[in-house]
């Protein structure tokens, strides 16, 4: 057997480190130790828990519930058929009764008949037999009379404005106006002496002025526009280049920063990452894992020892004195006690219920004694009569449900009837 030669154990990964190796024994015993209390406390208020949910908290809320339903909900339901409901409906009928009723009322006795007639037939009557053959006499005189006599009015109206104002007018226009301005001074002093001088000035001065103005101004706006756009060149050239050695220069010194980072910090951290905090997280896991697991066996051990114990000290003696001792004891009180006093207190009843009526029979007698005594002897029985049907009135067939019943002895055995 080569000693070096050996298989990891199972559950363990290939290409541990001996940091894993060193701390895996160490971390399980700690962790057991820290586990096990929590995990037995943990167990024993599962128990308790179950214990007080099947005991307790199960008929609690059982009776709760019953509570509830007792004390609750029955009276709110009663008080919602029994109470609430005949009030809503008496309000809902009250309502009705006090608000929309006497607005139907209102509207279909009083509105309705009132603008039925009292405005709408006297509105209609009017308008068919007053308006109506007023509009038509209206219509009749303006299209009759008022229309000629207007069109007559406004045709002398034109030709008196005609005859007066517009003949005059035309007459001035043409016979004076005109010959005046074609064949008088007007037409040589209007043309040498305004449109002549204003047709020189702008031909000869306002025109070669507005030309060598538009001309200075372009060149002007010319040499701007080169000045500018040279500057404009050369500061963007300037710029341009300021900005590339920036960049140049914050490039670099972001690729150096980022390389101090990845050195000195990313590549140490990932470093302790992969190397010491992933495996002794894993190895805490593991450990927490298989020392609940342990501590569960153990839990589980320690309660059917406390089980155990419970049952052969308290358990095993109570049910042997149940068993031998209760169970004979009861028997001999259900045979020797209980069942003879059931019996005694069922003939006791009995004989109660029976002398109770002989009771109520006897009294039944008197009574029927006194009442023949108080009235007389009854009608001698018809043959073939039911004995012991109920009494009737002197003289008639009605049956009296209050009087008492007749003797079921004949005449003669009526000590009453020998003493009369």
């Amino acid at each position: 057997m080569d000693y070096g030669k050996h298989q990891a154990p199972q559950g363990y990964e290939p290409g541990e480190g001996i940091l894993t190796t060193l701390i895996r024994i160490p971390v399980r015993i700690v962790v057991l130790v820290l586990v096990l209390p929590a995990r037995m406390v943990w167990d024993a208020l599962t128990a308790l828990w179950h214990a007080a949910d099947r005991v307790l908290l199960r008929p609690l809320g059982r009776a709760l519930l019953w509570l509830l339903d007792t004390l609750v909900l029955t009276p709110l339901a009663w008080l919602y058929t029994r109470v609430l409901t005949p009030l809503g409906k008496a309000a809902a009928w009250l309502a009705v009764a006090l608000l929309i009723w006497p607005w139907i009322g209102l509207w279909r006795y009083v509105i309705v008949p009132v603008a039925r007639y009292g405005i709408a037939v006297p509105a209609v009557w009017l308008y068919a037999h007053v308006l109506t053959p007023l509009g038509h006499g209206l219509r009749w005189i303006g299209t009759t009379l008022l229309l000629p006599a207007l069109h007559g009015l406004g045709n002398g109206i034109g030709w008196l404005i005609t005859v007066l104002l517009i003949v005059p007018l035309e007459f001035l226009w043409r016979y004076v106006a005109v010959p005046v301005v074609r064949y008088g001074l007007v037409v040589p002093v209007v043309r040498y002496g305004l449109v002549v001088p204003v047709v020189w000035l702008y031909a000869n001065v306002l025109t070669p002025i507005g030309l060598g103005t538009a001309w200075v101004l372009s060149k002007l706006r010319q040499g701007t526009a080169w000045t500018l756009g040279t500057l404009w060149q050369g500061t963007a050239w300037v710029l341009a280049q300021l900005w590339r050695g920036i960049a140049a220069t914050g490039r670099g010194l972001g690729l150096a920063v980022a390389w101090l980072v990845m050195t000195l910090l990313v590549a140490p951290i990932g470093w302790t990452y992969r190397r010491i905090l992933t495996p002794v997280g894993r190895e805490i896991a593991a450990a927490f894992e298989v020392a609940w697991r342990i501590t569960g066996y153990v839990s589980r051990a320690v309660g059917r020892a406390l089980a155990w114990l419970a049952w052969h000290l308290i358990g095993a003696p109570v049910s042997w004195a149940y068993r031998t001792v209760c169970t004979p004891v009861g028997h001999f009180l259900r045979d020797a006690v209980w069942a003879p006093a059931r019996r005694a207190a069922a003939e006791a009843g009995r004989a109660a219920r029976a002398a109770l009526t002989t009771a109520r029979e006897t009294v039944r007698q008197a009574r029927r004694d006194a009442w023949r005594a108080l009235v007389g002897a009854p009608a001698a029985e018809r043959p073939g009569e039911p004995r012991g049907i109920p009494a009737r009135t002197l003289g008639s067939t009605t049956t009296v449900p209050s009087a008492a019943q007749a003797s079921e002895s004949p005449l003669g055995g009526d000590p009453f009837a020998k003493q009369g």
